[in-house]
């Protein structure tokens, strides 16, 4: 093929393609795949035409640059949206072809080819000059900005250090007039502030015993009054109890004696009471005896009055 400035180029491509068939059963549409005897040549045929057609309006340098672009657009043209087809039909025998690729793209003529290898070379040499060229610029101008921002940094340094050096002999100065003027002023005031340090330490320890005086009197106030209130506690729950528990034996003790009464009998505790001196009666009334005095022979008896009180006893009997 030859471009527009009738640059004889040499091209090779690659096909992917298929038979598009819409219903197997059809005898004709299946015969229809054989009706063109060199299929393969007549598609290539055709398809090398569209391209030597497109390719002679195109420059070679364009060609060059845009080959694949140029070459799909030719084969299988542009839709209403003017984006490249996805295939091209063949109708003859419903041939589908559906992707092309270059693999080579030669010059045919010796000379063209040397000029365009050397033009090729000739763009990568100053590409490479270019890249080369703009990398040393870069690298002076960052080199320029940094010794620009040293030597900046270092002014701005050596400003800094002689705004201190400035700052530190002021305050020399001014220590030194301190020092010479001030000295004895600063001993007196140093003294009087530990003095008057001093009298607030001790009122401060003086107030500090005096609550702890408090504190612990009044610790060792509340101490007895809570014991008083146990003491006191305790007695009365002691007592509440000793009374209560005298009650109840005196209850029981009662009960018991009720029990008792109850079992024996009126009567009978009667009896039981009287039985001694009835006994007695009766057994002086057997003797025969009327009166009697019985002793211990240890005390003392007076006669004359008891005789007395026989005779009367008798007398009155």
């Amino acid at each position: 093929m030859e471009s527009s400035e009738h640059g004889r180029l040499s091209l090779r491509l690659s096909y992917n393609w298929h038979f598009e068939i819409n219903n197997r059963n059809d005898e004709k549409e299946v015969t229809q795949l054989f009706s063109v005897p060199d299929f393969i040549g007549d598609f290539c045929k055709a398809v090398a035409a569209k391209i030597r057609g497109t390719v002679a309006g195109i420059s070679f340098d364009d060609f060059h640059k845009n080959s694949a672009k140029i070459i799909r657009t030719s084969v299988f043209g542009l839709d209403e949206n003017k984006h490249v087809k996805k295939r091209l039909v063949f109708p003859q025998n419903n041939l589908v072809l559906t992707s092309i690729d270059i693999q080579s793209v030669e010059p045919v003529d010796q000379r063209t080819r040397d000029a365009l290898q050397k033009s090729v070379q000739l763009a990568i040499e100053i590409t490479t000059n270019s890249q080369e060229a703009q990398a040393k610029h870069l690298a002076s101008r960052t080199e320029q900005e940094a010794k620009g921002h040293l030597e900046r940094q270092k002014i701005a340094d050596e400003a800094e250090a002689e705004k201190e050096r400035r700052n530190l002999l002021q305050l020399q100065a001014l220590s030194a007039a301190v020092e010479s003027t001030g000295q004895s002023r600063a001993e007196a005031q140093s003294r009087a502030e530990a003095a008057k340090i001093e009298g607030e330490s001790a009122v401060s320890q003086a107030t500090l015993r005096a609550k702890a005086a408090k504190i612990e009197s009044d610790t060792e106030l509340l101490r007895l009054i809570q014991a008083r209130e146990l003491e006191l506690n305790y007695s009365k729950v002691t007592s509440d109890l000793e009374i209560e528990k005298t009650k109840r034996l005196a209850d029981i003790e009662i009960e018991e004696f009720k029990q008792h009464v109850s079992a024996i009998g009126p009567e009978t505790i009667k009896a039981i009471a009287t039985s001694g001196p009835d006994n007695q009666v009766k057994l002086l009334q057997a003797l025969g005896i009327k009166s009697t005095l019985i002793t211990d022979g240890r005390s003392p008896i007076n006669l004359f009055n008891t005789a007395v009180d026989l005779v009367g006893a008798s007398t009155s009997s």
